[in-house]
């Protein structure tokens, strides 16, 4: 099962660096499998991560593919991170997509 877990660029930093995402992050699930859903579930954990932050920091949210909700997240099972472009973002954009090998160079970047 996909799951949308929405961070900051610090807290993606910080998981990177323990290889898993601790139990206590909020989990989004989309409602069926459709791309609608799915996309809607990702839209959601954005407007969850920018209320994490001050609200001017880009929005982050991590996929991984599950088998169950409880539990931490595992590196091994993370699919991709989403983030804005921009610092302010505007919360109507979609979000950028990069492969879970480049949250690295990501946050090198950043």
């Amino acid at each position: 099962m996909r799951v949308y877990l929405p961070l900051t660029f610090q807290r993606l930093a910080d998981v990177a660096a323990a290889g898993s995402v601790p139990a206590d992050v909020e989990k989004f699930v989309a409602e069926d499998e459709s791309e609608e859903a799915e996309y809607a579930a990702l839209m959601t954990a954005a407007d969850a991560s920018a209320q994490l932050s001050s609200g001017s920091e880009r929005r982050v949210v991590l996929a991984a593919d599950v088998v169950e909700m409880e539990g931490g997240v595992p590196r091994t099972m993370w699919a991709s991170v989403h983030v804005d472009l921009d610092d302010d973002p505007d919360p109507d954009d979609d979000l950028a997509w990069y492969a879970s090998q480049e949250i690295t160079d990501l946050l090198a970047g950043r």
